[in-house]
């Protein structure tokens, strides 16, 4: 596959636009703490629930691990 050097330079073009894309949107550090942004990812999941009362357990000395 030939190319013209005007097809390359376009190309070039468009991927160094979409790395400054990439990189601007990566760029962004949100200014809330990670623990914060992922609270309540686990609300209502019944697997979750299931090993905060294991661990309860485990911790009451009620389970053996």
């Amino acid at each position: 596959m030939k190319q013209t050097i005007q097809q390359v330079e376009r190309r070039l073009r468009q991927v160094e636009k979409d790395l400054e894309e990439l990189k601007t949107a990566l760029g962004k550090e949100s200014r809330e703490p990670w623990y914060r942004q992922i609270a309540g990812s686990f609300a209502q999941d019944p697997v979750f629930a299931e090993v905060v009362r294991l661990g309860r357990l485990i911790r009451k000395g009620k389970l053996k691990r």
